[in-house]
């Protein structure tokens, strides 16, 4: 048996855990939804056949980081979206909040609120599929038991995620301008951070307390650091779907990870504009208030720089496979190569999990070390 698809005793006791310990916990909370709403009674009739070891360990983790997704973006509907009963829990968001991300477009709320619906169906949809190939689901539910934000609008709950001490790496805005690095042909090149004080220190995306409402430039500052959250979030699922898709064996699987990943694109390409708008006039510059670490500049000063413009949203033209080949506007990175767990260390590293317990780092880590065994047939 190839060492890559030989089940290892530490994977085997992750399924167990999450069989025999998550899984009795199936009916908790994770922000507005419970395992129980993601397995529809259809699911258990079956689509036929059986899914290989490599490709349900692929869904599994996406699974996983689906759930991990929505329970942070449930936080941002909360306090930041369109109050509506369209999802679940929403008892009036935080007004100051959302008219702070309005001044970066007048439809933050909306998009908010669809980036929330989409992310909750996917890991619904995925839990779904799973069963009906027989395979248990994925279930952190077990683990939401971080604090909720005590802001007006946001619901005393368990959460899987914090928004709250966030250190948010913006490197992925100069990667997507270059026109000579492309980080899968040049994987030490430091790209960077389009704004360096984000990436370091902890910083608030939402409202801690009603506190963190006043002043105004202050609420401004955690809306601004919540747009780059969301881009940032959002380019690891660019990347991640088309990374793991190079990896499936079955079609209808492969069909799966093509189809969501493009809605993660969509979701990018929206927040990679509204982060330009941090930093640029009006708003920018601007320092917090509260926080003097914490600053956004103005990008657009000096105007032209092709590196930092904020309206160049399209993926410029790089190097791609190799460089004998003419430049080509594409996703990036990539590279297939330990991509479940650089997604994760990307979350640990945001900051989305401190506080979280070392069996929740231990269930991640083994998920996505299934995941990355998963090979197709063309693999290296």
């Amino acid at each position: 048996m190839d060492e890559a698809d030989r089940p290892t005793e530490r994977a085997a006791t992750r399924r167990t855990f999450l069989k025999a310990g998550v899984m009795a916990a199936g009916a908790a909370s994770v922000g507005a939804y419970t395992l129980a709403d993601a397995l529809p009674a259809f699911a258990a009739e079956g689509t036929g056949g059986r899914l290989s070891r490599g490709d349900a360990a692929i869904l599994h983790f996406l699974a996983a980081v689906e759930m991990i997704e929505a329970d942070l973006w449930q936080q941002y509907a909360e306090l930041g979206g369109v109050q509506d009963t369209e999802l679940v829990g929403l008892t009036g968001g935080s007004v100051p909040y959302i008219n702070a991300l309005k001044l970066l477009d007048p439809d933050m709320d909306q998009y908010i609120h669809d980036n929330t619906e989409d992310e909750i169906s996917h890991f619904k949809f995925i839990n779904a599929y799973l069963r009906s190939k027989g395979e248990e689901p994925s279930d952190l539910s077990g683990f939401a038991k971080l604090e909720s934000s005590k802001a007006t609008g946001a619901r005393q709950v368990g959460r899987l995620t914090n928004l709250m001490q966030l250190s948010v790496e913006t490197t992925w805005y100069s990667r997507y301008r270059s026109r000579t690095r492309n980080p899968d042909l040049d994987p030490k090149f430091p790209f960077a951070n389009a704004v360096p004080s984000l990436a370091s220190g902890r910083h608030p995306a939402i409202p801690r307390t009603n506190d963190d409402l006043t002043p105004k430039d202050h609420i401004q500052a955690i809306a601004n650091t919540a747009a780059f959250h969301f881009a940032f979030i959002e380019q690891g699922g660019t990347s991640l779907y088309p990374m793991l898709a190079q990896r499936v064996t079955s079609p209808e699987v492969l069909r799966i990870l093509l189809s969501i990943g493009g809605t993660e694109i969509a979701h990018f390409q929206t927040w990679h504009d509204k982060a330009g708008n941090a930093v640029s006039d009006p708003l920018a510059p601007l320092t917090d208030p509260k926080n003097h670490a914490l600053s956004f500049p103005n990008l657009n000063n000096p105007p032209r720089n092709e590196n930092v413009q904020t309206n160049l949203i399209m993926p410029e033209p790089v190097a791609f496979l190799s460089r004998k080949f003419p430049v080509v506007s594409i996703i990036r990175p990539t590279e297939t190569r330990n991509a479940a767990a650089g997604a994760v260390k990307a979350f640990v590293d945001d900051g989305l999990f401190i506080n979280q317990e070392k069996a929740f780092f231990e269930a991640l880590n083994d998920l996505a070390a299934d995941a990355d065994r998963a090979r197709s047939e063309d693999s290296v």
